[in-house]
């Protein structure tokens, strides 16, 4: 398949459909498909004859993986400068516009919405989750950072909930993923076919788009049947995810566990089995996006980017994960008090 078709576009009935095209990928996206989009949406905005746009991914396994980590590492000893600068100023770029796009943007969130997913749905205007969705910022498992724009909308999030979720990589259902702020509607994915078979059998016009939108979806929202995990947890985050340090988080957690608590047990062990440097240089992005503009926070995520391309442990991540698929990852520095402050701030030199 040639790489352009791994998203189609589609105008029809006022709708600008874009499917993310790489089922066999988990639609993980690539520099052809983060371009190709980014021009379709600067050419919808300016089409009068489209009044909403409408994403979602092809397969039964989810909207979209993230970002493609596999050709960077594989780019690791060939111009992964050239090609990362590329990748990730245009997928920021495309992210950018879906937030502050003119028209409705529908962002259907079926099955696996991750990292670079996550980048495509949270700026949206109507992002629907279902029974299946599975949504994470799972970087801190391949030595990265929360990016696409993590540094502004996880500050957004109830309490500390933006540190927790940066920090532990963990993975939330429908549920939660309303809770955070982070999806607008809950259907059933077997609703999916008639929902788009409504979506084009109507005549969008612009002047009305909003208001029939909506009244559209609440038709087909459903009761979330399972509860917020987050939600029941939120007084526990808030304590033990308010200090400044990843080494006083720490401490708390151990505290609560010595206690008794296993949550807090289990999630300090999620901490100790991540990158000492990515858990230090993440800390420090949520604290430094807090108040920035959304245009600040991703020009910062940029140069984190980039200058994660020279560091060992986003190599080691990706092998562990994605390459050897071993899950055991020698990190270097191998524990946190031997990630120094200026290595910290290295991280954040302008590229």
């Amino acid at each position: 398949m040639d790489d352009r078709e791994s998203v189609v576009a589609e105008l029809q009935n006022g709708i600008g459909w874009i499917k993310l095209n790489r089922p066999r990928a988990l639609n993980s996206l690539n520099v052809d498909m983060v371009d190709t989009m980014n021009e379709q949406l600067k050419k919808w905005k300016l089409d009068d004859t489209v009044s909403l746009v409408c994403i979602y991914g092809e397969g039964e396994k989810g909207l979209c993986a993230g970002g493609d980590m596999r050709t960077l590492y594989d780019l690791k000893e060939k111009g992964i400068e050239a090609y990362a600068n590329q990748f990730f100023s245009i997928e920021y770029e495309l992210d950018y516009e879906i937030h502050h796009y003119p028209k409705p943007v529908v962002v259907f969130m079926d099955g696996i919405v991750m990292g670079g997913g996550v980048g495509l749905s949270i700026g949206a205007s109507h992002r629907i989750v279902t029974e299946s969705s599975k949504w994470a910022m799972p970087e801190m498992n391949i030595g990265f950072f929360p990016d696409v724009g993590a540094s502004y909308f996880l500050n957004q999030m109830p309490g500390f909930v933006g540190k927790y979720l940066a920090l532990t990589a963990n993975v939330f259902q429908a549920s939660d993923v309303l809770y955070i702020g982070a999806a607008d509607y809950f259907i059933e994915s077997k609703d999916w076919p008639k929902l788009k078979e409504e979506m084009m059998g109507k005549r969008w016009m612009t002047d009305s788009v909003e208001m029939e939108l909506e009244q559209l979806l609440e038709s087909f929202q459903r009761p979330v049947t399972l509860s917020s995990s987050m939600s029941s947890v939120q007084d526990k985050i808030d304590h033990h995810f308010r200090f400044e340090t990843v080494e006083e988080i720490i401490s708390s957690l151990q505290e609560s566990a010595n206690q008794g608590d296993e949550w807090a047990g289990s999630t300090m062990r999620t901490l100790l089995s991540k990158s000492p440097t990515s858990l230090k240089v993440t800390l420090r992005q949520i604290q430094k996006g807090k108040g920035q503009s959304l245009r600040s926070c991703f020009d910062m995520e940029r140069n984190l980017a980039l200058n994660f391309m020279k560091c060992h442990d986003f190599y080691e991540g990706v092998r562990s994960v994605l390459v050897d698929k071993d899950r055991n990852p020698k990190w270097s520095p191998s524990k946190l008090d031997e990630v120094t402050e200026r290595q910290v701030a290295l991280f954040f030199k302008t590229v």
